[in-house]
């Protein structure tokens, strides 16, 4: 099986190019095949976040740095697609005994791409919950890879962002979070500076392993 039809399955037959060119078109005609499944509004709710981020980011200036590679963009894209699939159902506590009631992975990952985009000052790249989240009470590790806004204190939008996360889990979900690790690869800018810093390099810098 090949990437491609992995995507199509975790997105009920569709894939992420499909469902930019679907927000291109204005969602219309309305597809009740994409409005109808719950990964594809996951999908189309962290493109349309992602688009708007996107705006905010521009070219450092190419007579002086080198073209910046958008190798991130696509890595967050491929992110999208295979986090919306709904994945391990994660048990809810029930009204009633004889009721059963569960929120799919693939809807809590949404929901923690969601509140970290809404923070401010960086871009969710990847998301994973580590642990059981079948057994309620496992104590679980949200996993976050991420890329902040030149210009952002980084400890101090990463702390916001993981209270923001954290507060969206606590409202949504009965999961036992045990931490919050978000990971700080690139910095990219968000808008012009009249001056370029000094230490700006390719507009990016790597802080690859380094949880904050």
């Amino acid at each position: 099986m090949t990437d491609l039809d992995n995507e199509r399955d975790d997105l009920d037959g569709h894939t992420i190019d499909e469902l930019s060119d679907y927000l291109d078109r204005g969602r219309t005609p309305l597809d009740p095949s994409i409005e109808g499944s719950a990964g594809c509004r996951i999908a189309l709710g962290s493109l349309e976040r992602l688009r708007q981020i996107s705006k905010s980011l521009v070219e450092v200036d190419a007579a002086a740095e080198a073209p910046r590679s958008d190798d991130w963009l696509g890595g967050i894209l491929e992110s999208i697609g295979r986090e919306a699939r709904a994945g391990r159902d994660i048990p809810l506590l029930p009204p009633s005994p004889r009721a059963t009631l569960s929120v799919t992975e693939g809807a809590v990952r949404g929901l923690i791409r969601a509140a970290g985009d809404r923070s401010g000052g960086l871009i969710i790249g990847r998301c994973r919950l580590d642990g059981d989240v079948t057994v309620p009470g496992t104590p679980i590790t949200v996993s976050i890879d991420a890329s902040v806004f030149w210009g952002e204190r980084i400890v101090e939008t990463v702390d916001r962002a993981r209270e923001t996360i954290y507060s969206a889990l606590l409202k949504h979900t009965e999961l036992t979070i045990a931490s919050i690790d978000i990971t700080v690869h690139d910095v990219y800018f968000a808008q012009v500076n009249d001056q370029e810093p000094d230490d700006a390099g390719d507009g990016s810098a790597s802080n690859e392993g380094d949880v904050l």
